[in-house]
């Protein structure tokens, strides 16, 4: 059981902000009073030039984005007890990310309907781009695109919980540790779960194997999905691959930081920040025909050979699906 799971007291719980040592945490009163010197501010002088700002409509959006604000300061918001804050990701991740999928990598989403509307499900996609910006336009895209706008619960490496803000940002995003203990428990409560099996070695693989998929380790990721009796759904990115073209790797200086690879690339470390803009490659994200799971016996996830016969099968139909993505793709900007 995870240290997350160990200190949950329910299925979901309000964050206690009012432990912290140094807060006090303001009333009611208070925030509705901030709430509204704001909102009488934008009634007034302000109004007319808001809706030349920010167009019709402008009211309802401040009003939600005032409502949100009130919740933050009285901590009136809930976590599940993975962390799971869905209002902030709703609210701010989301959006954030948003003019990133749309606007700069253009995000051309396929298959959507392969993700079921409700009950768990495994995506499992491959991984690529120096920079794992791939695993954050799939979540973008599944709650975008999807009917029922579905929350993908990543399961991340150990590293990005190492690093601090990243680690909170991670967990308030929904995100977990990528072993089989969570991924199982997510899977059993209906999420939809996403997996990147390649890890490092697929993100900081040289520019020279691009979109060939590295090994999918032990396949841990089926064994979940079996004893979870949850479809698996092939996902294949095409684009990520040439956002950051990896040249080299200064080893050494990786060493020295503890990272798997300090990267080279045709702008990074030679522009210095600038470095670290990404290319803006158009991107596609197909969602294959789900892999059922349901007709194998509870015992299934213990056969090692039927596990790594599905693994061998996803990986399979992810490579496929790339090699033909790759020959539709007109233009890696284009």
């Amino acid at each position: 059981m995870t240290a997350a799971r160990e200190q949950a007291a329910g299925a979901a719980k309000v964050i206690p902000i009012e432990s912290a040592p140094s807060w006090h945490a303001p009333g009611p009163d208070l925030a509705d009073r901030i709430a509204d010197a704001v909102g009488g501010a934008l009634a007034g002088r302000l109004g007319a030039t808001a809706e030349k700002v920010f167009g019709k409509g402008w009211e309802d959006r401040a009003a939600s984005g005032l409502g949100f604000l009130r919740r933050r300061i009285t901590g009136d918001y809930e976590v599940d007890e993975f962390g799971f804050d869905q209002e902030l990701t709703e609210e701010v991740f989301l959006s954030l990310l948003r003019p990133l999928a749309e606007k700069y990598f253009r995000v051309d989403v396929q298959g959507i309907e392969n993700i079921p509307a409700e009950g768990g499900v495994l995506i499992v996609a491959n991984h690529s781009g120096t920079v794992p910006l791939d695993a954050l336009m799939t979540q973008v895209a599944v709650h975008d695109h999807h009917p029922a706008q579905r929350h993908l619960r990543m399961l991340a490496a150990d590293l990005v919980f190492l690093l601090p803000v990243v680690n909170e940002l991670a967990r308030k995003a929904g995100h977990t540790l990528a072993c089989n203990e969570d991924a199982q428990a997510l899977l059993e409560r209906g999420e939809v779960v996403g997996v990147w099996p390649e890890g490092f070695k697929g993100i900081g693989k040289p520019f020279s194997e691009r979109y060939k998929l590295q090994r999918f380790g032990r396949g841990g990721f089926v064994a979940s999905a079996l004893r979870a009796r949850v479809p698996i759904v092939p996902c294949s990115i095409v684009g990520a691959e040439e956002t950051y073209p990896m040249i080299g790797n200064l080893k050494s200086v990786a060493r020295l930081l503890g990272l798997p690879y300090v990267p080279i690339t045709p702008t990074f470390p030679w522009l210095g920040p600038l470095g670290a803009v990404p290319l803006p490659t158009k991107w596609t994200i197909r969602f294959g025909e789900p892999i059922p799971t349901d007709g194998y016996p509870p015992e299934a996830a213990d056969d090692p050979m039927l596990v790594f016969n599905l693994t061998d099968q996803v990986r399979e139909t992810i490579q496929h699906t790339l090699y033909k993505l790759l020959v539709q793709r007109r233009s890696v900007f284009f």
